[in-house]
C-alpha cells in the first residue's frame, strides 16, 4: 500500500506492550482463524474467547460479518476490496496486540499472500494461524446463512469455495478438523497451543 499520510512522526508511548502484558497477567497474541464459510471459524473463536475470559484474559473477537457493519462497511467483495478488508483487520489486530490483548480474528481470508502480509506486520511468533479445516460438502450442509445456495444459483459472485478459490494454509500453526471434532475438543486444542506458546497459563 502506498502511504498517503505525510508529515507524521511515530510517537513512542511510555506504557509499553510488555507493561500492559504484565498488568494483564498474560501475553498478547493474534489468533487468526481461517477457513471456508461454514467451517466454524466464528463459533470457535467466540468459544475460545469465552474460555479465555474465564481465565481473566483480556480478549476481543474481530468477526468477518461484524466488521463489515462499520470498519469495512464501505467495502464490497471484489478481489481488491477483499484485500483491503484483510489489510484493515490486520492493522487493527496489530494495535490490539500492542494493547496487550489477545485478538481473535475470524475471516475466510482465502489467499496465502494476504495472510502472510498480516503475519509480517507483527513480531515472529505473535501471529498464530489456525486453519479450521472442514470439507466443502459439510460446509454446504451447514449453510446457516444460505450463502452456498445463492452462490450455486449464481446470485453471489466470487464466492469462496464455489466461484473463487480458497488457498488452504500449507504450514498453519494449528490445523483443526472442525468437521470431525466437537466444539469443546476444538477449543481444547487452541488452549493447549496457547499454553505451549507461553501466551497463557492454565495451571
Amino acid at each position: 500500500m502506498d502511504k498517503q499520510s505525510t508529515n507524521t512522526v511515530w510517537h513512542h508511548a511510555t506504557v509499553t506492550r510488555s507493561r500492559r502484558e504484565a498488568l494483564n497477567g498474560h501475553k498478547s497474541a493474534i489468533l487468526w482463524f481461517t477457513g471456508l464459510s461454514g467451517a466454524g471459524k466464528s463459533t470457535l473463536a467466540h468459544a475460545v474467547e469465552e474460555r479465555l475470559h474465564r481465565l481473566n484474559c483480556r480478549t476481543f473477537v474481530l468477526d468477518g460479518d461484524n466488521v463489515r457493519h462499520g470498519l469495512c462497511g464501505d467495502l464490497g467483495f471484489s478481489h481488491q476490496d477483499r484485500q483491503e478488508n484483510i489489510r484493515r483487520i490486520a492493522e487493527v489486530a496489530k494495535l490490539m496486540l500492542e494493547s496487550g490483548t489477545i485478538a481473535l480474528t475470524a475471516f475466510i481470508s482465502p489467499f496465502r499472500a494476504e495472510r502472510q502480509q498480516a503475519r509480517n506486520l507483527v513480531p515472529h511468533g505473535d501471529f498464530i494461524e489456525i486453519y479450521c479445516c472442514c470439507d466443502l460438502d459439510i460446509c454446504e450442509q451447514r449453510d446457516v446463512k444460505g450463502l452456498y445456495k445463492k452462490a450455486r444459483q449464481g446470485e453471489i459472485k466470487l464466492f469462496t469455495g464455489i466461484s473463487s478459490p480458497y488457498e488452504a494454509p500449507e504450514n498453519p500453526d494449528l490445523k483443526i478438523d472442525t468437521d470431525a471434532n466437537d466444539l469443546a475438543t476444538c477449543v481444547d486444542q487452541v488452549m493447549s497451543l496457547l499454553e505451549r506458546r507461553g501466551v497463557i497459563r492454565m495451571s
